[in-house]
C-alpha cells in the first residue's frame, strides 16, 4: 500500500527534509507545497506562521521508519506527520514508490 505523508515546516528546511528523505530511500517523491500560512496555539500562545508542507509519497512498510528520521531530522519539538493510506493508486506509479525506497 502507498502512504502519503503531510508534514508542515519552515520553508527554509523543506529542501534539506525532502532530499535527505528521498536519498535515504525513505520516501520515493517529496513535492514541496510553498505560501502555507499556519494557525495553531502553542505553549498557550496563538501562533500564525508561513510554512511549507511536505507531500510525501512512502509504502506502508517504509512509513514507521520515515516517521522516526523525520522527526530526528525536523526543527520541531513536535512535528506534524500524517499519514494517509491511498484508496487506489495506478498500479505502475506504485511499482515506481516502491522500486525507489527499497
Amino acid at each position: 500500500m502507498i502512504r502519503v505523508v503531510l508534514c508542515n515546516c519552515t520553508p527554509d528546511e523543506a529542501p534539506t527534509l525532502a532530499r535527505r528523505l528521498v536519498e535515504e530511500k525513505l520516501a520515493a517523491c517529496v513535492n514541496i507545497i510553498g505560501g502555507v500560512r499556519s494557525f495553531y496555539r502553542w505553549d498557550g500562545e496563538l501562533c500564525d506562521d508561513e510554512e511549507a508542507t511536505l507531500l510525501i509519497k512512502t509504502t506502508e512498510e517504509r512509513f514507521s521508519k520515515l516517521a522516526e528520521k523525520l522527526s530526528e531530522y525536523h526543527s520541531y519539538d513536535v512535528p506534524e506527520i500524517i499519514a494517509l493510506d491511498s484508496a487506489e493508486v495506478a498500479r505502475s506509479y506504485a511499482e515506481w514508490v516502491y522500486e525507489q525506497v527499497r
